[in-house]
């Protein structure tokens, strides 16, 4: 096994991916991530490791590693932004700032006791997305 539980070549490189220079910079940029990363920061990360790839480039790389499932994208702020991250083993939900857009990781899923009612009786939930929103301390004038 290897990155986000996908079985590797001997390589150490996800299977179905040709490997590039560029993609072996993305890819290392959000194995070192701490947390969720825009296309942007991801960009700026390669550039200075020495690795600079232009946006477009890691726009085409993050929609490939998302459609072989070894990135997830997360729509946040109601899709006015999208992050990145590697598709680890489980879920992890964040909580976004409105004031300065610092997203904020969760200890806990909030929805593994919840139960939806549905109209449709029939229907069988496979997956979830949440979002909170508020002000992290440094932009609440209340703390």
């Amino acid at each position: 096994m290897g990155v986000n539980g996908v079985t590797e070549h001997r390589n150490g490189w996800p299977p179905g991916i040709k490997r590039t220079k560029q993609r072996e910079a993305v890819l290392s940029v959000l194995e070192r991530a701490d947390g969720p990363l825009s296309a942007v920061d991801i960009r700026a990360r390669t550039e200075s490791d020495g690795d600079g790839v232009w946006l477009s480039t890691v726009y085409r790389i993050l929609e490939t590693f998302v459609n072989k499932g070894i990135v997830q994208r997360l729509a946040i702020m109601t899709g006015d932004m999208a992050v990145y991250e590697l598709n680890r083993s489980g879920h992890r939900h964040y909580a976004v700032c409105v004031g300065c857009r610092k997203i904020i990781s969760m200890d806990n899923c909030p929805m593994e006791r919840f139960i939806p009612e549905l109209a449709d009786g029939a229907f069988r939930v496979t997956g979830h997305n949440l979002e909170v929103y508020g002000y992290c301390g440094d932009c609440d004038g209340y703390n």
